[in-house]
Formats: structure tokens, sequence, C-alpha cells
């Protein structure tokens, strides 16, 4: 399913394992759906993305910690919010919150 994306002119596609709700929703916990932006600078692969219940606050630990804030959050069409940060290893690590 593909999705306008969070900025003019970005496509994003669904990928689908699980049952969703009207929006594209995970409704089954611990359910793997996810999705695919292309990518572009600083984040050029593929990334694990965590579901957060606060993305703010998150953020804030993740500075506190030592990583740093590559992709501030970000608006994902209707559906939530996005960020990216690269922890203290290097690793680039995704960051989802849904909208509520």
């Amino acid at each position: 399913m593909a999705m306008p994306g969070p900025k003019p002119g970005v496509e994003y596609t669904m990928a689908f394992g699980a049952k969703t709700d009207e929006k594209g929703m995970t409704t089954e916990v611990g359910a793997i759906n996810g999705g695919m932006v292309l990518r572009g600078p600083p984040v050029k692969n593929p990334v694990i993305t965590i579901d957060v219940d606060d993305l703010d606050a998150a953020l804030v630990q993740i500075k506190k910690a030592g990583g740093k804030v590559l992709v501030p959050k970000t608006a994902m069409a209707d559906m939530g919010f996005t960020a990216y940060f690269e922890d203290s290893e290097g690793n680039i690590v995704g960051l989802w919150q849904i909208k509520k």
C-alpha cells in the first residue's frame, strides 16, 4: 500500500504481516508491520525502529545517554511521528510514536 510521505513527493510503502486498523496500524500485540521510504543522508540503510509512547521524552533520554539525534521528530502523514538517532556505538536506530 503506497501512502503519501511526510513531505510532498515522498512515497511511503506499507509492509503488512498482521491485521491492521483503518489507518494501517497493527491491531495485534507483538505483531510486526512497517513500511519503507527511500533513504537518504543521514539514514542510508534500513534500520530497526522502536515503538515509544512519548517520542519527545525518548529523545531527551537518548541525548542524556550520549546519543545524537540525526532526524528530529517528524510527522508521518496522519499516522504518527518518527525520529532517528545514532547511539554511542555508532548504530542508527529509528523511533516511532503512534498519533493518538
